[in-house]
């Protein structure tokens, strides 16, 4: 699993905002307009603001705000709010979350409770039935450590290696082989999991945090919580066992609880989509139709032709202003023509449309314009099955697409034979430009010139 989707936009953050509960700073975000409220409390470590630079994250909360006004907040301790050097209690935590639900002007929310956050989310539906509607409960249990009536937790030594671990691993991926082994190996997740780790908390505080993990026991409150509930645990997650879901679950009336595929404790390191499915459809009673993930597209390339010499012709300032205008003038193309911009290339663009037609005019009228700025594109096209990836789009017809660019000179917009045979009757007139071998691409390509 990639965490970074090539072309990914990281600088989306929505307005954070800041509430007190008496002297501490409570830092909150309030995403989305729907008619239900949200409230999303994390676990081990939080970062409200770094948290939408990680697609998966992103992906999640994008789908929670799409039905509801969804609430993130950084209990204290962690990410944007106060430091005071000790690990939050239970009680602090509902203090700050109650506080934060006046600032945001909500009145009743879903606790949307993850890992750690858990337990918090249990205790305020059990103790203020009036502020919650309903309770999702992802990756926790109602006690981590293993005690005599309680056989399914944790035992003391393995919370307290983990600490160690954390400590030890502090500056790099630390926990993640525990928390997330999906991702280990994964060069890109592994520096984004090691700067949420480093800006969320301290290696000091979050070895306090485990300490008190070692202490928490809400199984008291779980008869008192009358909220209709959902429990979602994936099946092998080693860092809480599936059993403390089952014990959780057991001590709610009427609770749901899901068996979810895969071993990540860390609920973005798997199936984001599945688990949005399932609170959705909890939420709102209804579970969203997926959008297909593979669909026939015509892909287009554009890159500026000479561009390292052109940049180095007109020095960094001029070049970038450049780049901005060119930028500008072919999105605005692929809008008019009714496609869609995937990603730039840094001198290029790669879209796709619904129809041949409209990427040819697009490309034609794009290579026209830039003209104008004293630059030339080059541009390929083909038609194909495309891999729709979390914005990002993949397989064989993108590579073959790029090859067909890669083969086109100054000014020219090139086709595959795929392409002209799909826009017989248009108008359009090609020159043949021959059969090509496309690196990477088995068999001969026949290879056209729009013309004109």
């Amino acid at each position: 699993m990639r965490l970074w989707p090539p072309g990914y936009d990281r600088h989306v953050i929505p307005e954070t905002c800041f509430t007190q509960n008496g002297e501490v700073s409570i830092a909150y975000q309030v995403v989305g307009d729907g008619p239900l409220d949200v409230v999303f409390v994390p676990g081990f470590v939080s970062h409200v603001e770094l948290a939408w630079e990680l697609p998966p994250v992103k992906r999640l909360f994008e789908r929670l705000s799409a039905f509801s006004r969804l609430i993130l907040f950084d209990k204290r301790e962690q990410g944007c709010s106060d430091r005071l050097g000790r690990p939050p209690t239970l009680e602090d935590s509902m203090e700050d979350l109650h506080a934060v639900l006046d600032a945001a002007g909500s009145e009743r929310a879903a606790l949307f409770g993850v890992s750690e956050g858990g337990p918090m989310a249990v205790l305020l539906a059990a103790s203020f039935p009036e502020r919650c509607s309903h309770l999702v409960l992802y990756g926790t249990g109602a006690r981590l450590a293993r005690a005599p009536d309680y056989p399914e937790g944790m035992p003391d030594e393995a919370i307290d290696a983990f600490g160690r671990t954390i400590r030890e691993e502090w500056g790099g991926a630390a926990g993640m082989r525990l928390l997330a082994p999906g991702l280990v190996g994964d060069p890109e997740a592994e520096r984004a999991w090691a700067k949420v780790m480093r800006f969320g908390t301290s290696p000091r505080s979050a070895a306090a945090l485990m300490d008190l993990y070692k202490e928490i026991d809400v199984r008291a409150a779980l008869p008192l919580v009358s909220q209709p509930t959902l429990v979602l645990h994936r099946a092998r997650d080693i860092a809480i066992p599936f059993a403390l879901a089952r014990r959780l679950a057991e001590g709610i009336e009427g609770a749901h609880l899901v068996e979810m595929p895969g071993g990540d404790h860390a609920w973005f390191a798997g199936d984001v989509e599945a688990l949005a499915d399932e609170v959705e459809e909890f939420l709102t009673g209804t579970r969203p139709e997926r959008p297909p993930d593979r669909v026939l597209s015509t892909v287009l390339f554009t890159d500026i032709v000479a561009s390292t010499e052109r940049a180095a012709e007109l020095g960094d300032r001029r070049w970038r202003e450049l780049l901005d205008r060119h930028d500008e003038l072919v999105r605005r193309e692929i809008e008019r023509h009714q496609g869609h911009p995937v990603k730039s290339t840094g001198d290029g663009f790669l879209a796709t449309f619904g129809g041949p037609a409209r990427a040819i005019g697009c490309a034609t009228a794009v290579a026209e314009q830039v003209r104008r700025l004293g630059i030339e594109i080059r541009a390929g096209l083909h038609t194909g099955e495309c891999e729709l990836r979390n914005g990002d789009v993949g397989g064989l017809a993108v590579h073959i697409g790029a090859r067909v660019a890669g083969r086109a000179e100054a000014g020219e917009v090139l086709v595959s034979g795929t392409v002209k045979d799909l826009v017989v009757g248009s108008g359009i007139e090609f020159a043949d430009r021959g059969g090509a071998e496309l690196k990477g691409v088995p068999g001969e390509w026949r290879l056209y010139a729009v013309a004109g």
